[in-house]
């Protein structure tokens, strides 16, 4: 099918979509205008909410906190999980503890289950909200980087033994390139779950981030805040899906594909 032939589709496309924030504002303006500010203010009052909280210094570091909490916790899970799945196919004595006890167990705990742990053995704090998300994040990891092993093309593989008998340069060279494409969608994924955990755990668990400010707001009964931070939320997840993650996956994607 030609580009011409596409371009009244993603029109079309595109227009169903503007008609649906506009009804999506269209119904949260009227509801709004039915009930009290504190069941569901308002789009004029949580944008105004929101541009306090931008210049309010404790607000946005809370903002700050979170990102930070996300990024620590993607980081550990990734490196975890991938080293317990690199362990398991490497390691054949270890595969069944790996994958048939360690991460159906892990994926199967809640991240609710984690934040109680946690507080008990933490207490209120950073360290809490890190070592719940990073427990939920481990079984992505652990199973996207499973496999990505079991799928390395072994011809390759093969043919790079008789290049060269490092080990450590079939790795570098030959392995880890092959890995990238699902590295990638194993960070993609954990940064889209890791903050859905991080509102529980911060609500719970954390004295600062988003969900600590939820809490915050939760008591008050500032809802235009439990609103503005949702908008911060999902704008910033969408912002960096769409302008860093797709950008990226489409060019390894290319680049796989050419190799």
């Amino acid at each position: 099918m030609t580009s011409s032939a596409l371009d009244p589709a993603r029109r079309k496309a595109r227009l169903a979509g503007h008609l649906f924030v506009l009804a999506f504002f269209g119904v949260w303006i009227l509801y709004s205008s039915v009930v009290e500010s504190y069941v569901m203010p308002g789009p004029w009052l949580v944008f105004s909410r929101l541009g306090l909280m931008f210049t309010d210094v404790h607000e946005v570091g809370h903002m700050f906190y979170s990102f930070a909490h996300i990024i620590v916790s993607v980081a550990i899970s990734f490196v975890l999980g991938s080293a317990l799945a690199f362990i398991a196919h490497y390691l054949g004595t270890f595969e069944l503890m790996v994958h048939g006890r360690l991460s159906p167990f892990l994926n199967s705990f809640s991240g609710i289950g984690w934040t109680f742990l946690a507080i008990i053995w933490f207490g209120i704090s950073d360290i809490t909200v890190i070592f719940v998300i990073s427990m939920v994040l481990i079984p992505f990891a652990i199973i996207n980087m499973r496999e990505a092993l079991v799928n390395l093309d072994q011809e390759r593989i093969e043919m790079s033994v008789s290049f060269t008998r490092s080990g450590w340069r079939r790795f570098r060279l030959v392995i880890l390139p092959s890995l990238y494409p699902f590295i990638f969608a194993t960070i993609r994924i954990s940064f889209g779950v890791a903050w859905k955990v991080a509102l529980t755990a911060e609500l719970f668990g954390g004295n600062t981030g988003l969900g600590y400010m939820l809490n915050l707001a939760r008591q008050d009964f500032d809802m235009p805040l439990v609103i503005a931070v949702i908008v911060v939320i999902i704008a910033f997840v969408y912002s960096t899906d769409r302008w860093i993650f797709m950008p990226v996956q489409a060019h390894l994607a290319r680049h796989h594909v050419s190799n």
